[in-house]
């Protein structure tokens, strides 16, 4: 190799591997005193970006699970406020059974609509202050909220509230005689519909020609409408005599007649009340006048076939063949509507394709008398029956919610992995790194020192 003093080679090279080792001598220790891999996207531009996409998803799944259990929150002060509405209208509801008894007088009836009527009061106070950070949850104004539940946009569950209010919650009912329901006629019991398919709160209700109330009732029961549908029939038999010949019947869905021979009880009113009473028919008996009030349900009506005397059912007309049909009512704990061509002549009978529920109110109730007592109890269990759907609906959304806080801990625990691997730096590496660049540091000193030297040996040719 030729001596040359102006080009020191072996030094150069020398220097160059001592400033490799020296630069990463430096990024070791930058690594290890942060504890990061990436420190700068030059360290892995690629993995740099990768993990800062992590690192958003792993931020947003934390505030999702904030969110989340800000939802369950919210749930939980709401139900507990429902639990005490429901409270109250078990409440409210023994007090309409008392007041429906025989032995309450009018200032007893009086006493308990005083308490009746601040109940009342409470359900709607309980309803217009119940709150959660300022926001009223169960005066109408909440509606429908959505939780944000993800760490990506539209990953939500939605909450809603409703009004509980006293005024609020109750039964939603249509009743009413159409043109072939609940209407009086000088003949045997024809219920005559005409053929239909009734839209009923979104089901579809067929209802074949011929059919009776009864038969309506049932075919509503079981359409999964939500609604309850109720076939009735009150009327009253009067003007009893002993010359009465015929047949009293009630007529039983299937068509079925259950039949009392008029001519057996000779005009005595009272057995023939009784004879119904025991039927399991609800029977009301006035001795002074022998007029019989009788209510059936979940029948098609109730007819007098007679050849002779003076027995009367309703309006009819004595002796004569007359009878009643039963009248449909329809309830829910929500709003419904029934639609259909000839909807008039089951519920309405004015012309109509569309009657819609109204609603009997909680505040309404008056216990003041036993038949107010008695329609109470349709109100409150709706009542009861529409709190208990809606705590069903913040249960079920509680223990989603639950459910997406563990999934959500479970999938940042997991990205949370992936991403130190990709991010953080291997410590047991790293040092190990780091030792093998010190020594190479001071190795490519020593060696630079020595080659520094190399030039000198031109001096000794010029001896």
């Amino acid at each position: 190799m030729a001596i040359s003093v102006n080009t020191n080679v072996t030094s150069m090279k020398a220097q160059t591997n001592m400033n490799k080792a020296s630069s990463s001598q430096q990024t070791s220790m930058e690594r290890l005193s942060s504890g990061l891999r990436i420190n700068s996207a030059k360290d892995d531009a690629a993995g740099l970006q990768i993990s800062n996409r992590m690192t958003s998803q792993i931020n947003g799944i934390g505030v999702a699970m904030r969110n989340a259990n800000d939802g369950i929150s919210i749930a939980q002060t709401a139900e507990g406020a429902m639990q005490e509405s429901t409270n109250i209208l078990q409440r409210m509801r023994d007090l309409s059974l008392q007041s429906a008894n025989g032995s309450n007088s009018a200032e007893d009836r009086s006493a308990m609509q005083k308490e009746i009527s601040s109940l009342q009061t409470e359900l709607t106070r309980i309803a217009d202050t119940t709150s959660f950070g300022g926001q009223k949850l169960l005066d109408g104004s909440y509606g429908t909220q959505k939780f944000q539940v993800g760490s990506d946009a539209n990953q939500t569950i939605s909450v809603s509230l409703t009004d509980v209010a006293a005024n609020k919650i109750g039964n939603n009912a249509v009743s009413g005689v159409g043109t072939k329901f609940g209407v009086e006629a000088a003949s045997a019991l024809t219920p005559g519909t005409t053929g239909d398919t009734l839209d009923v709160n979104g089901k579809s209700v067929t209802v074949t020609a011929g059919d009776g109330a009864a038969t309506v009732a049932k075919n509503i029961n079981a359409s999964g409408a939500g609604v309850k549908a109720e076939a009735s029939v009150t009327t009253t038999i009067s003007a009893m005599s002993s010359t009465d010949v015929g047949k009293l019947s009630v007529v039983a869905e299937d068509g079925k007649r259950d039949s009392y021979d008029l001519a057996d009880y000779k005009g005595d009113s009272e057995k023939l009340a009784a004879d119904l009473g025991k039927a399991g028919y609800d029977v009301s008996h006035d001795t002074d006048t022998g007029e019989i009030s009788i209510t059936a349900k979940n029948v098609n009506g109730i007819e007098i076939i007679a050849t002779a005397g003076t027995a009367k059912l309703g309006g009819g007309t004595a002796a004569a063949s007359q009878s009643k049909a039963a009248e449909l009512s329809l309830s829910s704990s929500d709003d419904f509507t029934v639609t259909g061509t000839h909807v008039d002549e089951i519920l309405k009978s004015a012309s109509a394709t569309t009657v819609s529920s109204s609603l009997n109110a909680v505040s309404g109730i008056d216990v003041g008398t036993s038949e107010g007592a008695q329609n109470a109890l349709a109100v409150i269990d709706a009542a009861i029956a529409g709190i208990d759907g809606e705590r069903a609906d913040l249960g079920a959304v509680q223990n989603r919610m639950s459910f997406t806080i563990n999934n959500l801990s479970n999938v940042q625990t997991n990205v949370s992995d992936a991403r130190s691997r990709i991010q953080d730096v291997d410590f047991a590496k790293e040092t190990a790194e780091l030792t093998k660049q010190q020594i190479l540091s001071q190795t490519s000193s020593a060696m630079l020192a020595q080659a520094n030297q190399l030039p000198q040996a031109a001096l000794s040719l010029l001896g």
